[in-house]
């Protein structure tokens, strides 16, 4: 690939993760893309997949342990499923942290992603 698209970038990403980390990216993934059919891809931050919509919704950062979903306006978003788990001390922001065996609740995950827009929107 000479000049890839975001989308190719992300795909390559969930290809070099090998382990359960590559097939939930690839899973939350597609989640954003049905709650959101509109969203953007790019990568920031040494590679990691970003979705925008009228503005950032979250990110998706891998580490050796956990997948980290970062929603940068976090705290504006409700969040009745009880979702966030990390970085409350993070201003305004909150993540997902994900861990190997780790259940996701699909419908409110979308729920929040869709959420996510509409406060981008405003």
């Amino acid at each position: 690939m000479s000049n890839p698209t975001a989308s190719q970038l992300i795909d390559a990403r969930i290809a070099a993760l090998t382990d359960w980390r590559g097939h939930r990216l690839a899973q939350v993934r597609a989640l954003i893309r049905r709650a959101d059919p509109i969203v953007r891809e790019e990568v920031k931050w040494r590679g990691t997949p970003v979705w925008f919509h009228a503005g950032v919704l979250c990110s998706g950062e891998c580490y050796k342990d956990k997948l980290k979903l970062t929603f940068l306006k976090g705290t504006e978003l409700a969040d009745p499923s009880g979702l966030f788990n990390a970085s409350f001390e993070g201003g305004t922001r909150r993540a997902i942290d994900l861990f190997e065996g780790d259940r996701l609740n699909e419908r409110a995950f979308m729920a929040l992603i869709r959420a996510a827009v509409l406060f981008n929107l405003g």
